[in-house]
């Protein structure tokens, strides 16, 4: 069995951050990330800077990586958020061609982070995913799905109501589909229930799921999945980011841990756990937080020489 990780640090583990964090290292971390192993990496979200200002860079952040894209990092695929026809424009001129696009399976949580409801949101991205097609034919699009388990304002949600959003996402175009638990409280046993009803809805290897930590539940339910056949999951490196409308989150699925998971389970990732756990330190430094995630900690103390 082979997994892909989707890398989402420098977007989702960074867009709630208040400290301002230069460009320049935020083109460092990805670079750091490109060459621990890292192979799909989510960069920015060109959303408006008023409503996140910490990604106001967006399109300076895909310039200064374009050398490098050129040259080291032509294995690397970049993406980025595009929340509306006005983002899409900005990252179509920035030449970005890995696109995601962002709805709920809750109306609430979709109204207070996009402006509209779910239905509404489905109609906006068609018009989006359509201009992007033209523009770029050979470009890729993955819609996410938040609140997959749980809203923090309308309480559980059905699995066939999350299902039912994946697959209006797939019929509007979207390559692959990222189902988050955004406030972290899935169990594995409810992640085999969801999963048993997004399977009957969209095909598996179009289905990737994006787990938070807040209760220390992460890694379960990936096994979880993986036990249903899911191969593609989102992490964060350093556990970076987390939903804001979740108090006490625990942050994202660590990169560090999940590469740690597979890898003593007998999948290889091709990452170096060593140079992954490095990658978020310059990060870390600027933002005053030291190393959280269980497998980076581990990591980096194994590689301090003994004093």
């Amino acid at each position: 069995m082979s997994v892909r990780i989707v890398e989402v640090g420098p977007r989702d583990g960074l867009q709630n951050e208040p400290v301002p964090i230069p460009t320049q290292a935020k083109a460092d971390f990805v670079r750091a990330l490109a060459a621990s192993g890292l192979r799909e990496i989510e960069v920015s979200s060109f959303v408006s800077p008023k409503a996140v200002p910490q990604l106001a860079d967006a399109s300076d952040l895909f310039g200064s990586l374009s050398e490098w894209r050129r040259s080291e990092g032509t294995g690397v695929k970049l993406s980025a958020l595009v929340p509306n026809q006005k983002g899409l424009e900005r990252a179509l001129q920035a030449g970005v061609d890995r696109i995601a696009v962002f709805t709920a399976a809750s109306d609430e949580f979709a109204r207070r982070n996009i402006g509209m409801d779910v239905e509404g949101s489905i109609a906006a991205f068609r018009e989006v995913v359509s201009e992007f097609r033209q523009a770029v034919p050979s470009g890729w699009v993955r819609g996410y799905v938040s609140t997959a388990f749980e809203c923090p304002y309308e309480g559980r949600i059905d699995p066939a109501r999350t299902a039912e959003v994946a697959a209006k996402l797939l019929e509007i175009g979207v390559d692959e589909v990222s189902v988050g638990d955004t406030i972290g409280v899935a169990a594995p046993a409810e992640v085999r229930k969801l999963t048993r009803a997004l399977l009957a809805a969209i095909p598996r290897e179009r289905l990737a799921y994006h787990f938070h930590d807040t209760r220390g539940t992460a890694i379960a339910n990936v096994a979880a999945a993986m036990d249903m056949g899911i191969q593609a999951f989102d992490s964060s490196a350093a556990g970076l980011g987390g939903c804001p409308f979740a108090p006490g989150a625990g942050g994202n699925l660590a990169t560090e841990d999940l590469v740690y998971f597979l890898e003593r389970s007998g999948i290889p990732t091709g990452i170096s756990l060593e140079s992954l756990a490095k990658a978020s330190l310059p990060i870390l430094e600027i933002l005053g937080r030291a190393p959280a995630a269980k497998a980076q900690a581990a990591a980096l103390a194994s590689s301090s020489p003994t004093r």
